[in-house]
């Protein structure tokens, strides 16, 4: 439970999705314009990503517990560890804070501040990817929670820089990112029209990891400590 008001936990998951998004679609300009070869400029997007989630889960994650991530707030609430009405608060405040972000970077770079993206992001494989990418990042948020909660900055930094290169998709792996990159017309946008298949695959992703990992971390211990 945050020792922190709601108010502060909302500001704190706009804020930190924004900064996340900022990142996403800022280094993702700065790589395209410094390289022509696309596998540099992938991997000038993904350091900068894998870093600011260690920086951004520090900080912000004692205020609100640094979802950052429709998904995950998705997951806690199938697991009830996040009431229905706060968590929809927080959805709201990772998708405008998201937006912001991308509306951020596109100023930064002295670009449209308002744009819809065209690059095609669709199809069997992209919707398997993210539901990969998204599974596994749920599935490392809640076995780090179990085993070793200090590490999951890193975990989930590791993680995402890993799946931007194992999974078609590039691992979009979150809602809010999705959304606010179908408003950027860069390297790292997705047209409006495929952000439903990447939606659906998320969550359903986010569902599948905690089914799964909730009966994978169940110890034979606590379950015998279960009252009959």
């Amino acid at each position: 439970m945050s020792d922190y008001d709601v108010s502060r936990r909302l500001a704190a998951e706009a804020l930190g999705t924004a900064i996340l998004v900022c990142t996403v679609v800022g280094s993702g300009i700065m790589a395209d314009k410094l390289s022509d070869d696309i596998a540099v400029s992938l991997l000038g997007n993904t350091i900068p990503t894998g870093a600011i989630l260690v920086v951004l889960i520090t900080i912000l994650g004692p205020i609100s517990g640094a979802h950052f991530n429709p998904a995950v707030t998705f997951a806690f609430l199938l697991r009830g560890q996040i009431a229905t009405g706060l968590a929809g608060a927080y959805i709201a405040a990772q998708c405008l804070g998201g937006i912001s972000g991308s509306m951020l970077a596109h100023l930064m770079f002295e670009l449209p501040i308002v744009q819809t993206s065209a690059t095609i992001r669709t199809g069997t494989g992209q919707w398997t990817a993210e539901v990969v990418a998204t599974f596994g990042l749920v599935a490392t948020i809640l076995a780090g929670l179990k085993f070793k909660e200090s590490a999951i900055p890193w975990l989930v930094g590791l993680y995402i820089t890993a799946a931007y290169w194992f999974t078609a998709s590039t691992s979009f792996a979150n809602p809010a990112v999705a959304i606010s990159r179908s408003l950027t017309d860069t390297f790292s946008g997705i047209r409006p029209i495929d952000l439903p298949g990447f939606l659906l695959a998320e969550f359903f992703g986010a569902a599948l990891a905690v089914l799964v990992f909730g009966w994978l971390l169940t110890s034979a211990k606590s379950r015998i400590e279960q009252p009959s």
